[in-house]
């Protein structure tokens, strides 16, 4: 099978000890769609014999099946697995395959090209040392070519090669060589890498793949080969770091062992050490360094292991052990760049989960600053992010984190987002700095607070969050609700959602982006009001889950109820008592709840009143009931 077979035929051994002191490099193949990445992997393994011969077979038959390279063998076939990939002839998920020389040991991913699979090419570059960048002699470089490189550039990797493939088809065009070349250095020269090689080469003909081609006697360079096992990457680069570990879990056996388990992100530790934990800031001593296979006398990046203290110190799940000297920052607003990889657009205000290393968090975009176009790099202004979009965004957090910079460490600086309703991964980010501001801010103490103000009060402060349709009669029924709770001697405010129009959001429209904007300013608001101990009653259509989970969150357990006016669409646009409905039918209206605007109905409402069954009265006596019954005001 191998380059090396002879000696694993006579001394197995010797192979192995030479396999395993050889270095290795992890490299990704990325490009527009059609470039021939899955070929050039597939002429990889062929030519470094790296297939036994019942893959050699399943390759020649599944490319007299197929018929995309007529009698000839199909490369790609090697890598595209899935039967969706083999059917239409294009790379949807990530492939990883290994291979040896004699000098070096690789493992290369096969990143899809189409646009709607952008994610996939940035989970195959986040571990790579270098990218071959396929370009289409026909084509020359295009708008996911930009896209790939800008990405890679973010990402980190420095060292390149432009493949510029197909050569054959351009009958070795040396003119069509140096146009690509020169067109692709003007667009790169500010993307920040330290090294980029130019290659003609043909992956289906093996054009200067493993050796020079006598069809380009005009180039001199190396073989991509050649640039694969002599290109310089740094593998220590991680244990000269700071030293980080996040943890995973507190590994509690029992009573006597309190250990903190993780994988060491970069640095190297040993007993006897001082450590700082981040965000809390304790220090302790590392007593010992569990592994599976026993205690070590040091540990280094990429291992996995439990670290005990000399000290009982506060340490969970999440939190980041780094130096003393030069520990993780901390902080909970950040300037980001984001990489939008949902076909819903990101809005600003809008909750996400963000997840960076082991910590979990609630992140809002609270401004997107510009947008990359990839094609120029110019910075254009943008309300939202739609799907392949990047863009440099503020971001705050609901509570403190421990970071890094990305440009100083990967793995601590880099995050995705996670949408909280459907668990999907929809952004990659990476960290640029903390903002000045959130270091600056803090919460002042004050003598009198939340409880003190209730207790006065004689109530618990909560939100009464009525959410339906328009012309459901949530301000009906709102207003009914505060003139009974008024006569019982509670403390109540009204937040009305056209009444707040009139002032605090007067400059909002009815975008989704809006709407966000809209509901994040009067949860705010709320969340003070529930602070100064009242019970604040709000009326707003409140169409997306993601925002009236947001609103919750602002607010203790208990302090928050859904009040669902249930009424369906028909009935609504029935009463329309504004004619909104009417001009939402005839187009004078855009993005109208319920008519060209999404309605997404509550899971979990505390309180659900059928307005088709109940009078505006009984619906406001029964969330009055409900408010009695749960002790959070007393009746007359």
């Amino acid at each position: 099978m191998a380059h090396l077979s002879d000696l694993i035929e006579t001394d197995i051994e010797q192979y192995l000890k030479q396999h395993e002191n050889k270095g290795l490099l992890r490299f990704i193949t990325c490009g527009s769609v059609d470039d021939g990445k899955s070929t050039l992997i597939g002429r990889l393994l062929f030519d470094s014999k790296m297939l036994f011969e019942d893959q050699l077979s399943a390759m020649e038959t599944d490319s007299k099946k197929y018929g995309t390279q007529g009698e000839g063998i199909d490369f790609a076939l090697l890598v595209d697995g899935l039967a969706a990939e083999r059917e239409q002839g294009i790379t949807i998920d990530v492939a990883y395959r290994f291979f040896s020389t004699d000098r070096r040991k690789f493992i290369v991913a096969d990143t899809p090209g189409h646009e709607q699979y952008t994610r996939n090419m940035i989970t195959g570059a986040s571990t790579a040392g270098a990218a071959i960048l396929m370009v289409d002699a026909r084509k020359g470089i295009l708008t996911q070519t930009r896209r790939h490189s800008f990405l890679m550039s973010l990402i980190g990797i420095r060292k390149i090669v432009v493949a510029i493939n197909k050569m054959d088809l351009m009958d070795y065009s040396e003119k069509v060589f140096n146009q690509i070349r020169d067109d692709y250095r003007e667009f790169a020269k500010d993307l920040g890498f330290d090294e980029i090689v130019f290659i003609p080469m043909s992956a289906l003909k093996g054009d200067n793949i493993t050796a020079h081609s006598e069809a380009t006697p005009w180039y001199q360079g190396a073989t991509l080969m050649g640039f694969l096992e002599a290109v310089e990457v740094d593998e220590d680069r991680l244990q000269r770091l700071h030293f980080r570990m996040p943890v995973q879990w507190v590994n509690r056996p029992n009573l006597d062992f309190r250990g903190f388990s993780g994988t060491i992100a970069s640095g190297v530790i040993r007993p006897g050490d001082e450590v700082r934990v981040q965000p809390t800031g304790k220090i302790s001593t590392v007593a010992s360094i569990y592994t599976y296979d026993g205690d070590l006398d040091e540990a280094v990046a990429g291992q996995s292991v439990t670290l005990t203290f000399r000290d009982e110190i506060d340490c969970s799940r999440g939190d980041v052990i780094s130096t003393v000297e030069q520990p993780a920052q901390t902080a909970q607003q950040f300037e980001v760049t984001i990489v939008w990889m949902h076909e819903e657009p990101l809005l600003p205000g809008r909750p996400y989960l963000m997840k960076i290393g082991t910590q979990a968090v609630t992140a809002t975009v609270t401004d997107i600053k510009y947008q990359v176009n990839v094609n120029t790099l110019e910075h254009t202004a943008a309300k939202k992010l739609e799907l392949n979009g990047i863009g440099v965004c503020t971001v705050s957090l609901n509570r403190p984190i421990a970071y890094d910079a990305y440009k100083a460490n990967q793995d601590t600086g880099g995050f995705i987002l996670i949408d909280r309703m459907s668990n999907n991964t929809i952004a990659a980010g990476m960290i640029h700095f903390a903002l000045r501001r959130s270091q600056n801010i803090h919460m002042q103490h004050v003598d009198v607070d939340k409880l003190a103000r209730a207790q006065a009060k004689g109530q618990k402060p909560s939100i009464l969050w009525m959410t339906g349709l328009s012309g459901a009669g949530k301000s009906t029924i709102a207003n009914l609700v505060e003139k009974k709770l008024h006569a019982m001697g509670a403390h109540t405010y009204l937040l009305d959602g056209d009444n707040v129009r009139h002032g605090l959001n007067k400059d909002l429209g009815f975008t989704d982006g809006d709407r966000v904007e809209n509901i994040r300013r009067v949860a705010e608001v709320a969340k003070l009001m529930v602070d100064a101990g009242l019970i604040v009653i709000t009326a707003f259509i409140s169409p997306f889950r993601s925002e009236r989970d947001m609103a919750r969150e602002l607010v203790v357990e208990g302090e928050f109820l859904e009040v669902f006016i249930n009424t369906p669409l028909d009935v609504a646009e029935d009463r329309d008592p504004k004619g909104l409905y009417k001009k939402a039918r005839r187009g004078e209206i855009k993005n109208f709840t319920g008519i060209d605007s999404a309605y997404e109905v509550p899971e979990q409402a505390e309180i659900t009143l059928d307005t088709t069954k109940l009078t505006a009265e009984q619906a406001a006596d029964q969330v009055v009931k409900y408010l009695i019954e749960n002790g959070m005001v007393h009746s007359a």
